[in-house]
């Protein structure tokens, strides 16, 4: 059973092209931007400065971090899992990688106990910031409690994560999920502010 609480964030799984590379965006991240980003943790594109930041639970998303390469203000490059606070970069050196294709699956520890009745119901990200920096993962989880009716979250349920060991309904479930507020569909509902994207 999946009895112990051991979160990893969200953890590709598959694509349904059988291609899950993550995108490497050049120059999404402001130089010195003040909050760690670890591997597996959900992010958005902030509208009003065209950079990535961290997603909260709740907010419309744009993908899952992926790790960073940059070249410092002494002139070395440098690679991680995550995004360091606070970090300066010389213009024009940085590469984030960030899964973006919403038909991903993930696999996710949810903080509590999932049901199989879950399947197509949808759960907002749960602890979003927990990580280390030691690794630089993430240990963001998958919230319990699922969307009212014609409301939406962050996260679908689509499956159970096919391990020896983890049963629907067993303490810490581990799920495979897909992003279904996805920032780059529709409308974005940001905090002040609602435009339209296209998906080309």
């Amino acid at each position: 059973m999946s009895a112990t609480n051991a979160p990893f964030g969200l953890r590709p799984a598959y694509h349904p092209s059988g291609l899950d590379r993550a995108q490497g965006l050049a120059n999404v991240i402001e130089s010195g931007y003040a909050q760690n980003i670890l591997k597996g943790q959900t992010v958005k594109l902030d509208p009003a400065t065209g950079y990535i930041v961290r997603a909260a639970a709740g907010d419309a998303l744009y993908g899952v971090f992926n790790g960073v390469e940059w070249t410092d203000t002494t002139g070395r490059r440098r690679v991680s899992n995550y995004w360091p606070t606070g970090t300066s970069y010389q213009t024009g050196s940085l590469i984030a990688y960030v899964w973006t294709d919403p038909q991903v699956v993930y696999e996710v520890q949810a903080s509590g106990s999932i049901a199989q009745t879950a399947i197509g119901q949808e759960f907002d990200v749960s602890d979003p910031y927990d990580g280390s920096t030691t690794t630089g993962l993430s240990q963001a989880r998958m919230g319990t409690s699922a969307a009212a009716a014609n409301a939406s979250k962050q996260l679908r349920v689509i499956d159970l994560a096919p391990y020896p060991g983890n049963a629907w309904g067993d303490s810490y479930t581990i799920v495979r999920v897909q992003i279904a507020e996805f920032q780059y569909a529709g409308i974005y509902e940001g905090s002040a502010t609602a435009y339209p994207v296209t998906v080309a």
